[in-house]
Protein backbone atom coordinates (compact mmCIF):
# COMPACT_ATOMS: atom_id res chain seq x y z
CA UNK A 1 0.00 0.00 0.00
CA UNK A 2 2.99 2.39 0.59
CA UNK A 3 4.15 2.08 -2.74
CA UNK A 4 0.49 2.88 -4.29
CA UNK A 5 0.25 5.74 -2.23
CA UNK A 6 3.70 7.26 -2.42
CA UNK A 7 4.30 6.76 -6.33
CA UNK A 8 0.45 7.13 -6.99
CA UNK A 9 0.88 10.79 -5.60
CA UNK A 10 3.93 11.36 -7.21
CA UNK A 11 2.51 10.70 -10.60
CA UNK A 12 -0.62 12.50 -10.11
CA UNK A 13 0.60 15.67 -8.73
CA UNK A 14 3.25 15.77 -11.24
CA UNK A 15 0.61 15.37 -14.04
CA UNK A 16 -1.61 18.31 -12.27
CA UNK A 17 1.00 20.61 -11.55
CA UNK A 18 2.18 20.46 -15.60
CA UNK A 19 -1.89 20.82 -16.58
CA UNK A 20 -2.11 23.57 -13.84
CA UNK A 21 0.54 25.77 -14.54
CA UNK A 22 -0.13 25.61 -18.69
CA UNK A 23 -3.33 26.41 -17.81
CA UNK A 24 -2.71 29.62 -15.95
CA UNK A 25 0.49 29.98 -17.62
CA UNK A 26 -0.45 29.45 -21.11
CA UNK A 27 -4.00 29.78 -21.00
CA UNK A 28 -6.70 27.81 -23.36
CA UNK A 29 -5.44 28.71 -26.63
CA UNK A 30 -1.76 27.52 -25.72
CA UNK A 31 0.26 24.00 -26.56
CA UNK A 32 -0.65 22.97 -22.79
CA UNK A 33 -4.15 22.69 -23.32
CA UNK A 34 -3.89 20.64 -25.93
CA UNK A 35 -5.56 16.82 -25.79
CA UNK A 36 -2.06 15.33 -27.10
CA UNK A 37 -0.02 17.54 -24.91
CA UNK A 38 -2.31 16.38 -21.82
CA UNK A 39 -1.85 12.75 -22.56
CA UNK A 40 1.79 12.68 -23.05
CA UNK A 41 1.92 14.78 -19.38
CA UNK A 42 0.02 11.74 -18.55
CA UNK A 43 2.15 8.91 -19.75
CA UNK A 44 5.19 10.60 -18.39
CA UNK A 45 4.00 10.83 -15.08
CA UNK A 46 2.58 7.13 -14.98
CA UNK A 47 6.07 6.14 -15.45
CA UNK A 48 6.40 6.33 -11.92
CA UNK A 49 4.27 3.06 -12.34
CA UNK A 50 6.67 1.18 -13.80
CA UNK A 51 9.27 2.91 -10.62
CA UNK A 52 7.15 1.64 -8.20
CA UNK A 53 6.68 -1.68 -9.69
CA UNK A 54 10.09 -2.44 -9.86
CA UNK A 55 10.93 -1.09 -6.15
CA UNK A 56 8.23 -3.24 -4.63
CA UNK A 57 9.56 -6.13 -6.74
CA UNK A 58 13.26 -5.56 -5.74
CA UNK A 59 12.53 -4.61 -1.94
CA UNK A 60 9.38 -6.25 -1.22
CA UNK A 61 9.72 -9.73 -3.15
CA UNK A 62 13.15 -10.36 -3.57
CA UNK A 63 13.63 -9.31 -7.07
CA UNK A 64 11.37 -11.68 -8.40
CA UNK A 65 7.30 -10.96 -9.35
CA UNK A 66 4.69 -11.99 -10.88
CA UNK A 67 2.47 -10.83 -13.46
CA UNK A 68 -0.45 -10.66 -11.28
CA UNK A 69 0.53 -8.99 -8.09
CA UNK A 70 2.90 -6.56 -10.51
CA UNK A 71 0.01 -5.65 -12.40
CA UNK A 72 -2.52 -5.10 -9.43
CA UNK A 73 0.49 -2.93 -7.65
CA UNK A 74 0.92 -0.88 -11.03
CA UNK A 75 -3.37 -0.18 -10.51
CA UNK A 76 -2.86 1.00 -7.08
CA UNK A 77 -0.65 3.41 -7.81
CA UNK A 78 -2.72 4.22 -11.01
CA UNK A 79 -5.72 4.41 -9.35
CA UNK A 80 -3.83 6.52 -6.26
CA UNK A 81 -2.47 9.23 -9.33
CA UNK A 82 -6.22 9.34 -10.61
CA UNK A 83 -7.57 10.08 -7.55
CA UNK A 84 -4.87 13.15 -6.87
CA UNK A 85 -5.54 13.93 -10.20
CA UNK A 86 -9.48 14.18 -9.80
CA UNK A 87 -9.32 15.59 -6.15
CA UNK A 88 -6.54 18.68 -7.03
CA UNK A 89 -8.78 19.07 -10.50
CA UNK A 90 -12.10 19.11 -8.33
CA UNK A 91 -10.46 21.76 -5.95
CA UNK A 92 -8.92 23.70 -9.10
CA UNK A 93 -12.30 24.28 -10.19
CA UNK A 94 -13.64 25.45 -7.22
CA UNK A 95 -11.80 27.82 -6.94
CA UNK A 96 -11.92 29.56 -10.52
CA UNK A 97 -15.75 29.04 -10.21
CA UNK A 98 -16.05 26.50 -12.46
CA UNK A 99 -14.72 28.71 -15.44
CA UNK A 100 -12.61 25.75 -17.39
CA UNK A 101 -15.95 24.71 -19.35
CA UNK A 102 -16.90 27.96 -20.23
CA UNK A 103 -13.26 29.05 -21.08
CA UNK A 104 -12.98 25.30 -23.19
CA UNK A 105 -16.46 26.02 -25.31
CA UNK A 106 -15.20 29.83 -26.06
CA UNK A 107 -12.19 28.15 -26.98
CA UNK A 108 -13.23 25.68 -29.44
CA UNK A 109 -16.30 27.67 -30.83
CA UNK A 110 -13.02 30.71 -31.54
CA UNK A 111 -11.23 27.89 -33.29
CA UNK A 112 -13.63 27.19 -35.71
CA UNK A 113 -14.96 30.61 -36.84
CA UNK A 114 -11.02 31.43 -37.53
CA UNK A 115 -11.13 27.53 -39.61
CA UNK A 116 -13.95 29.65 -41.64
CA UNK A 117 -16.70 27.55 -40.41
CA UNK A 118 -19.92 28.41 -41.78
CA UNK A 119 -22.28 29.89 -39.26
CA UNK A 120 -24.71 26.76 -39.22
CA UNK A 121 -21.65 24.12 -38.04
CA UNK A 122 -20.43 26.91 -35.48
CA UNK A 123 -23.98 27.28 -34.12
CA UNK A 124 -24.58 23.52 -34.24
CA UNK A 125 -21.45 22.85 -32.33
CA UNK A 126 -22.11 25.41 -29.90
CA UNK A 127 -25.44 23.69 -28.61
CA UNK A 128 -23.44 20.63 -29.10
CA UNK A 129 -21.18 22.42 -26.43
CA UNK A 130 -23.81 23.94 -24.29
CA UNK A 131 -24.93 20.13 -23.43
CA UNK A 132 -21.62 19.21 -22.55
CA UNK A 133 -21.35 22.43 -20.43
CA UNK A 134 -24.55 21.44 -18.74
CA UNK A 135 -23.62 18.21 -18.02
CA UNK A 136 -19.72 18.92 -16.69
CA UNK A 137 -21.35 21.01 -13.72
CA UNK A 138 -22.92 17.96 -12.37
CA UNK A 139 -19.92 16.01 -10.23
CA UNK A 140 -21.80 13.08 -10.68
CA UNK A 141 -20.78 13.00 -14.27
CA UNK A 142 -17.52 15.05 -14.40
CA UNK A 143 -15.65 13.28 -11.90
CA UNK A 144 -16.45 9.77 -13.35
CA UNK A 145 -15.09 11.75 -16.64
CA UNK A 146 -12.12 12.70 -15.03
CA UNK A 147 -11.41 9.91 -13.98
CA UNK A 148 -11.92 8.07 -17.42
CA UNK A 149 -9.47 11.25 -18.62
CA UNK A 150 -6.52 9.12 -16.92
CA UNK A 151 -6.70 5.82 -15.56
CA UNK A 152 -6.78 4.29 -19.04
CA UNK A 153 -3.38 5.64 -19.47
CA UNK A 154 -2.62 4.01 -16.50
CA UNK A 155 -3.77 0.82 -17.36
CA UNK A 156 -1.55 0.85 -19.89
CA UNK A 157 1.20 1.74 -18.52
CA UNK A 158 0.83 -0.74 -15.79
CA UNK A 159 0.12 -3.41 -18.04
CA UNK A 160 3.03 -2.89 -19.88
CA UNK A 161 5.13 -2.48 -16.72
CA UNK A 162 3.68 -6.28 -15.26
CA UNK A 163 4.40 -8.14 -18.18
CA UNK A 164 8.38 -6.47 -18.30
CA UNK A 165 9.15 -6.34 -14.57
CA UNK A 166 7.67 -10.08 -14.04
CA UNK A 167 11.25 -10.85 -16.04
CA UNK A 168 13.97 -10.72 -13.14
CA UNK A 169 16.75 -10.40 -15.28
CA UNK A 170 15.51 -7.45 -16.47
CA UNK A 171 16.99 -4.00 -14.48
CA UNK A 172 17.70 -6.78 -12.15
CA UNK A 173 17.82 -5.60 -8.39
CA UNK A 174 21.24 -4.79 -6.88
CA UNK A 175 21.94 -5.80 -3.39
Amino acid sequence: MKYALAYGLLSGLVIIATMLNGIVLGGQDSIFSSMWFGYLVMLVALTFIFVGVKRYRDVERGGMIKFVPALAMGLGIAAVAALAYIVVWEVYLALTDDRFMDDYVAGILRAREAEGASAPAIAAEAASLEAMRVSYRNPLFRVPMTFLEIFPVGLLVALFSALLLRNPRLLPATR
